[in-house]
């Protein structure tokens, strides 16, 4: 058998930036809560975790470009909240802010972490940013920490 990689859960010594839609605000504060609650359990200093608010979810790929283009974080975490309304608008700022978000990921070859919920209603929404169905910010988090340290773990790098 090969070498098997993993990320471990480790983030001592990591520096986050989380880009945070202002649309619905409700939701996008309880996600950003998640967010820092679960980098902070898994040890990341909360001086080395940086807020850039946002407008919108679409505003979130070009701040996150930005962010990276710093080099001062070792991951980039987006937070957002697209409620499905009457009109095709959804389509176009979910499938903006998925594929601008991605694109960021591979053009700076760092984890760029999708935190933007896609939902049909608020309620599934708050249900997500805290509710019964958990916190998807602070799965937003973990997922950093684990993407960064598996990136090291495929360069050679010691992980924590």
């Amino acid at each position: 058998m090969g070498t098997v990689y993993s990320g471990s859960p480790e983030g001592a010594g990591l520096r986050i930036a989380i880009a945070v839609a202002r649309f619905n605000e409700l939701v996008t504060t309880a996600l950003l809560a998640g967010a820092r609650s679960g980098l902070e359990r898994h040890g990341v200093n909360p001086d080395d975790i940086d807020i850039a608010w946002v407008p919108g979810s679409f505003e979130l790929p070009l701040v996150a470009d930005r962010l990276a283009r710093t080099e001062r974080y070792d991951a980039i975490i987006c937070l957002g909240a697209v409620v499905r309304g009457e009109t095709a608008h959804f389509d176009y700022v979910a499938g903006g802010a998925a594929t601008g978000i991605g694109r960021v990921a591979l053009e700076s070859g760092r984890p760029i972490i999708f935190g933007v919920l896609t939902v049909d209603t608020l309620e599934q929404a708050l249900a997500r940013a805290g509710g019964h169905a958990g916190n998807k910010g602070y799965e937003a988090a973990t997922t950093a920490i684990e993407m960064v340290n598996l990136l090291r773990a495929l360069e050679g790098e010691p992980t924590g």
